[in-house]
């Protein structure tokens, strides 16, 4: 064990804020039952919101964000885990009041932390994080709700993003249909690499204007973008249909009519991924080493970066310049 280990750190104090590199100790972490060596973490929108001073994500400073890890167990002090172990550890606390995964080193209470299943490396896990555990979640609560590839099309919003493109990956593996809506003109190969078999515009999917009822145009979707879009997009849904909703990067208002649910008995499924129960979240990772397994996994991976180069990439997401998943290497000589 080293005396000292590196980890990225944001700090606001008054009117002055910071992101930097900083050197931390053992003592410097959280309580936690299990203490991992952090071999990789990723970028997510929380992520970014944690890395600027009005983010609303960070409850106290100086912190470490990242609201994944994967790593090896280093010591512990509950049953579940030896060392030696390979696990993950995403959503809950960590990253957000708890120090997350931008650090060497990470102390983690065990009722957080998931082994790594067979068939995933540490790597696989973190190209996968909060972000296809959350499509994944969204495509199994549409299963559980009836949905399946002989029903009609599946609908994918804001695609190119990190639940959005595993979403198009997971539902094409196993069969579906899978329309994919992005803004992004340049993008519609990577989608179709994905397994989309046909990419929309925005504006197909919601052009400015709420009907209390539309076209019915899909049987299912995966909505990880929330606001007017859903509200629109709720409206076009068939018969029996429902939306899985994760998000709300188009906003938290939702102007919907009832009709679609009381005249088509549409379901809104919302899905979250921060708390879902500790059985449940063991289920989705072992489909994520299965079944929801994309064959493609690489193809999600937008960058390979080191912790030195956060600063530098975390603000991107932010800008909408975000594709798949940026992968947070924090062995050396590793990438």
């Amino acid at each position: 064990m080293p005396q000292t280990f590196r980890a990225l750190i944001v700090d606001k104090q008054d009117e002055n804020f910071s992101v930097e590199i900083q050197k931390l100790t053992l003592a410097d972490l959280p309580e936690g039952d299990v203490l991992i060596r952090v071999h990789y973490s990723s970028v997510n929108y929380k992520d970014s919101l944690a890395s600027i001073p009005n983010g609303n994500i960070v409850t106290r400073y100086p912190f470490v964000p990242g609201i994944d890890l994967a790593g090896v167990v280093v010591s512990s002090s509950d049953s579940r885990f030896q060392e030696g172990d390979e696990v993950i550890a995403t959503s809950y606390d960590i990253g957000v009041s708890h120090f997350g995964g931008y650090s060497e080193y990470a102390r983690i209470p065990a009722k957080w932390i998931v082994p790594l299943p067979s068939g995933l490396t540490l790597k696989e896990a973190m190209v996968i994080g909060t972000a296809g555990f959350t499509a994944a979640l969204s495509v199994q609560r549409l299963e559980e709700n009836h949905v399946s590839p002989d029903k009609g099309k599946v609908l994918v919003t804001g695609a190119t993003g990190g639940v959005g493109s595993f979403a198009v990956s997971i539902l094409a593996n196993l069969g579906y249909q899978v329309e994919a809506s992005t803004g992004k003109e340049s993008e519609h190969e990577y989608l179709k690499k994905l397994g989309a078999t046909a990419v929309i515009s925005r504006e197909e999917v919601y052009d400015g204007k709420i009907r209390a009822l539309g076209k019915q145009n899909w049987f299912a979707a995966v909505d990880p973008v929330g606001g007017e879009p859903l509200a629109s997009l709720l409206s076009q849904i068939q018969y029996g249909g429902s939306v899985a909703a994760s998000g709300l990067t188009a906003g938290t208002k939702l102007p919907a009519s009832v009709f679609p649910f009381i005249l088509r008995g549409v379901n809104l499924l919302g899905i979250d991924s921060v708390y879902c129960p500790m059985e449940a979240r063991l289920k989705i990772w072992d489909r994520l080493a299965g079944d929801f397994k994309p064959a493609n996994l690489e193809e999600l991976i937008q960058e390979e970066v080191t912790l030195e180069q956060l600063p530098e990439i975390l603000p991107t997401l932010l800008k909408g310049q975000g594709r798949g998943r940026i992968i947070v290497s924090l062995i050396e000589n590793r990438r």
